[in-house]
């Protein structure tokens, strides 16, 4: 065909993406057209392809929504391994923080909470650092903060409280803390539910929940406050007697509580390792999110910070279903983070993540190679390649080979 008489081709969307042959937990194969930061299109295989957007090759992988992050702790992330205190500048606290989100984000995780002390000698400054760290990532990642005063009551109390209510003015988004190191836990919870209720601002109450009464008397007062409250790790509710477990689950469950587990280990501020009832609570009603914890400092020297192990181990270890596991990490994590809901359909947020796989429990199996999709573009991609020397049995069965060198 003459070129006078060629089809003019679609300019490319400088906003859009198409992501090709990409596989569903469904088991739909499909092209998903992304722009603006959202999801425009889901169709089958190869009928977005020609759009003229770039396009990136899913073929392979298992696209999922993205995971979120709602429990980590900046100020001491990454700092099991120098020897001696750690440099707690806030230059220093900012480059840890930003590194520790980057390894959350290389996992999948495009949203991150982060727990920050307030008060004592740091003062604001932790709080300072973590922000400017923010900022760095706009774009990357949503990196949220929780302001956590160590003292709330009594005399000694009244310097937390007022650094509490200028690290919401700062832009502090959470209001929380551990009411277990408070001589007074009650008082320290009421305060922190003042504050959130003045600001309207979430609350995040850092706890291991061993007592029974305490936790039903916080669900009692925390009972419809908005835009909502979580309690983690929680533990401790693990070691209660059954009946008293399900009592407490039912009474978070009608004040609309979150419980926030960490079944990848502690972190600062518990007194023993463990992880909340899971399939009690959901059963209960209560929302259950899972998070990473300590990421490679003294209360888990090996974190990790990946979502996805969270998930296998809840499946593995705590026999929940794969799509259960999944949900606590990412639908149920954006809830807590108070984020959009995310599905692979169109008009859905552009949150998303590839792993390599045909379906979710193999994902969680052996998540190697990922690409995360943050605001409708891609922001991370980790690759890896399996290789087995030569063998007979290659040849014999057809064993799958993930790259094409051979080693020798």
């Amino acid at each position: 065909m003459p070129d006078s008489q060629q089809q003019p081709q679609p300019a490319p969307d400088q906003g859009a993406l198409v992501l090709c042959g990409a596989r569903l937990t469904d088991g739909r194969t499909v092209d998903v057209r992304l722009g603006g930061g959202r999801i425009e299109a889901v169709g089958t295989a190869g009928a977005l392809a020609r759009t003229g957007a770039p396009r990136v090759d899913l073929r392979g992988y298992l696209l999922l929504p993205a995971p979120a992050e709602p429990h980590a702790h900046g100020d001491t992330c990454l700092t099991a391994e120098p020897p001696g205190p750690p440099p707690a500048t806030p230059e220093e606290i900012a480059r840890r923080v930003t590194e520790a989100t980057l390894l959350q984000l290389g996992h999948g995780a495009t949203a991150v909470r982060v727990q920050v002390r307030i008060g004592d000698v740091q003062g604001l400054g932790a709080l300072e650092a973590v922000l400017q760290a923010r900022r760095s990532l706009r774009g990357l990642a949503e990196l949220t903060t929780v302001a956590m005063p160590r003292l709330l009551t009594g005399v000694a109390g009244a310097d937390g409280l007022a650094m509490l209510r200028d690290a919401v003015k700062m832009g502090a988004d959470v209001v929380g803390g551990c009411p277990d190191l408070d001589p007074d836990p009650i008082g320290y919870v009421e305060t922190v539910l003042e504050v959130a209720a003045e600001q309207g601002c979430p609350v995040d109450l850092h706890t291991d929940a061993a007592d029974s009464a305490r936790l039903s008397r916080l669900a009692a007062m925390a009972g419809g406050l908005r835009p909502g409250v979580a309690l983690g790790p929680c533990a401790a509710l693990a070691r209660l007697p059954a009946e008293t477990a399900h009592r407490v689950a039912d009474r978070l469950a009608a004040a609309g509580i979150a419980v926030v587990c960490l079944p990848q280990g502690g972190c600062a501020g518990t007194d023993r390792r463990g992880t909340a009832p899971v399939r009690l609570l959901r059963a209960a009603g209560v929302r259950v999110a899972a998070g990473s914890g300590a990421l490679r400092d003294l209360a888990n020297p090996v974190g990790r910070g990946d979502p996805l192990e969270a998930a296998y181990l809840l499946a593995s270890v705590h026999g929940m279903r794969p799509a259960d596991a999944y949900d606590t990490v990412s639908a149920s994590a954006r809830a807590v983070l108070g984020l959009p809901e995310v599905r692979v359909e169109a008009g859905f947020p552009a949150e998303l993540l590839a792993v390599r796989g045909e379906e979710l429990a193999g994902a969680l199996s052996l998540a190697y190679s990922r690409i995360v999709v943050h605001r409708g573009r891609v922001v991370a991609r980790t690759s890896a390649v399996r290789e087995y020397c030569n063998s007979a049995a290659e040849a014999e069965l057809g064993l799958p080979r993930q790259g094409r060198k051979r080693l020798s």
